[in-house]
């Protein structure tokens, strides 16, 4: 193993503790650091991959981004590939953007990768007297110090010198404390280690060390107390390691993996770490959210070249106007300012940006921003919950216009605190399976008899009460957590569907589905993983989604090719709120949808409005047209179902039919 791929894996912890897979090559594409992120992501632990050249692609092949890896080799700055495919040690493909950026150590160049989706203890040292027999060979190994009762420096041999740069006549007789640097953290360790000798104790660990002109180097350091009787110990002895390079390579890591490239502030990371700090020390701070407006509209007006020019001069002026505060970029066109500041003079920072306008061109750019601010401990007490709420109140400026700098009523903060709560609670939920399923039947207008039942769900928690779906729902997409939902949705209809098919009863159950499920590779899978388990037949599940699914689902051919192999096996889709989006009919080509649902919206003024009757006539007749089911929802008198069967209405839910009831009462409504 050479002197780089030593000082590599010496820097593994470090490589370890980064939140997200990498990989560091040489300029020959060898492997020559791979974390632990690494190793969870792909499947390929450090051995396999370690001196191989880079993961999953052959040697042999010519065309491995040859231009690419020659311009991020001489580059300074970062480079990013959208897209590469890598197959993991399980056979599973990933693809994930990457951000390679290149960087010296020893004159030579290593290019840092970004895939953006404790050791035993020593054994006791001998005893003194078997300590002497090998004192010549550590003394070859390592630097070495002796020091006496108070502290004295009274032997240092020969690679203690070299590297520290002092003489023995220089430095015996020195203090154990002048080695460090005067700094208060290097104090408190120097303390510390002194602490643990005079107690006979060992102490073993990294610590930063002076030489004699004043630079700074890194050891690794064993400190030992040696005594010649079961008294207090007489002397001590240091053994130290160089790890300078370690260091300076972990230094760069850590601006690597923490640091944004071009603006140079903490990235999100990093930012989490030091709010987490201050919270365990209990500072009071308040945290900013900016938000460039319209940054898209700037660059497609300015040019991207601008773009760089325009983060670089507004973070500049952050640093001049927020002095002394910590600053992070969490994200291309927003910043995080965390200041001991009052509300005033941060509102202050729009007038500064006035007077302090940004040129790109000559042109005076018209640069506008939104601001979130929330107070620790006052406002909210975590790093999420900050973010968040000055994220909200964000959002609320730009909804306002943007422009300005603005902080959540207490009212605001009181409501993100409650679905903060929501949030936890339908996580034990889930686990629990506390959630509920009522259905509400679908009256078939030309038969009289109910054929089909919508699943809902509803949610009733020990501690919070009921938590209505129009709260449950929005909270669960924004979570992520509405494929949980979906998932136990689909489990309990298809149970419930197969239950009465047994029974005779030919019912079908309708469920509703969003687009982040069916963005889920694995969805047609999943599906038909639980119609198996469940013995439901395919045909009596309905699936409903909303016009905003079909307008996202119309540009992601994915999504349609799940839809269609679910159809082919007998799945029905249905259009759920027809009306109410989108007005676009190019998904109606392109998905498989069998029926449209007409929002309660139009049907709730259906008897006194004639233009209402015009527009729902018309939607009939247009599905009528397109060969396809109609139903509309929300009937809730006989007037209305009248209206509906005369213009050719197939079907209706409401609560003139039924409101949502449990399984065993739509039985008897058969």
């Amino acid at each position: 193993m050479n002197d780089i791929q030593t000082i590599f894996q010496t820097a593994n912890p470090i490589l370890s503790q980064i939140p997200y897979p990498m990989m560091i090559l040489n300029t020959d594409g060898i492997v020559i650091a791979w974390n632990r992120q690494a190793e969870k992501t792909f499947g390929y632990s450090a051995e396999e991959i370690l001196g191989k050249f880079t993961p999953f692609i052959e040697k042999n092949v010519n065309y491995f981004y040859k231009d690419l890896w020659q311009k991020v080799i001489h580059s300074t700055d970062p480079m990013h590939v959208e897209s590469i495919t890598f197959p993991t040690k399980k056979g599973e493909v990933i693809n994930t953007p990457i951000t390679l950026k290149a960087f010296t150590i020893d004159n030579n160049r290593y290019i840092f990768c970004q895939f953006n989706l404790e050791a035993d203890e020593q054994q006791d040292l001998l005893a003194f007297s078997e300590f002497s027999s090998i004192r010549n060979g550590l003394e070859s190994s390592f630097m070495m110090l002796s020091i006496d009762q108070d502290g004295l420096i009274t032997y240092a041999n020969n690679l203690f010198l070299k590297y520290s740069k002092w003489t023995p006549k220089r430095i015996i007789g020195k203090t154990f404390w002048q080695m460090f640097p005067q700094t208060p953290e290097s104090v408190v360790i120097a303390d510390t280690i002194w602490e643990s000798l005079q107690n006979s104790k060992q102490w073993k660990g990294e610590v930063e060390k002076i030489t004699k002109d004043g630079q700074s180097y890194w050891v690794d350091l064993t400190a030992i107390p040696v005594s010649t009787s079961s008294k207090k110990p007489s002397s001590f002895i240091l053994l130290e390691n160089d790890i300078t390079e370690k260091k300076r390579l972990q230094n760069r890591l850590e601006k690597i993996a923490y640091i944004d490239q071009e603006t140079g502030l903490m990235n999100r990371y990093r930012l989490e770490q030091v709010v987490n700090q201050m919270i365990t020390e209990n500072h009071h701070f308040t945290l900013v959210y900016f938000s460039i407006d319209k940054f898209y509209s700037l660059k497609e007006l300015y040019g991207d070249q601008a773009e760089q020019k325009l983060l670089q001069e507004f973070t500049q002026r952050m640093k001049m106007y927020f002095q002394d505060s910590s600053m992070a970029r969490v994200s291309i066109d927003e910043f995080v300012v965390l200041t001991p500041l009052g509300e005033w003079f941060i509102q202050g920072f729009l007038t500064y940006l006035e007077q302090h306008p940004i040129y790109i061109n000559n042109t005076t750019l018209p640069l506008s921003i939104s601001g979130g601010i929330t107070k620790y401990p006052d406002d909210q007490i975590s790093f999420s919950h900050l973010m968040k709420a000055s994220y909200a109140a964000i959002q609320k400026v730009q909804s306002e216009g943007g422009g300005s700098i603005s902080s959540l009523t207490k009212a605001d903060h009181k409501a993100l605190h409650t679905k903060s709560i929501i949030e936890k609670r339908l996580l034990v939920a889930l686990d629990k399976k506390d959630l509920k399923v009522l259905y509400q039947p679908q009256l078939d207008l030309k038969t009289g008899k109910i054929t089909t039942v919508e699943a809902l769900v509803r949610w009733d928690d020990e501690e919070i009460g009921t938590v209505s779906p129009e709260i449950l729902i929005p909270i669960a997409e924004e979570t992520g957590l509405i494929n949980d939902i979906g998932s136990f949705m689909l489990e309990q209809a298809c149970l419930q569907a197969a239950e009465w098919h047994k029974k005779g009863l030919d019912l079908k159950v309708s469920i509703n589905s969003s687009v982040r499920e069916f963005r889920d590779k694995n969805m047609v899978k999943q599906i038909r993983r639980i119609l198996e388990d469940t013995g439901c037949p395919a045909n009596l599940i309905h699936i409903e989604i909303t016009e905003k699914f079909a307008l996202e689902a119309e540009a992601e051919t994915s999504i349609i090719q799940q839809m269609k192999q679910l159809q082919n096996e007998g799945i029905i889709f249905v259009l759920d709120d027809f009306g109410t989006g989108y007005a676009s009919f190019r998904y109606m080509q392109l998905l498989p949808l069998s029926q449209i649902k007409i929002d309660q919206m139009f049907i709730s003024t259906i008897q006194y409005q004639p233009k209402s009757q015009m527009l729902i006539q018309g939607m009939i007749q247009f599905g009528k047209s397109i060969d396809m089911c109609v139903l509309a929802e929300g009937v809730e008198t006989q007037e209305q179902q009248d209206i509906l069967t005369e213009f050719g209405c197939d079907a209706i839910q409401g609560y003139h039919v039924s409101r949502p009831i449990e399984a065993k009462e739509v039985e008897k409504l058969l």
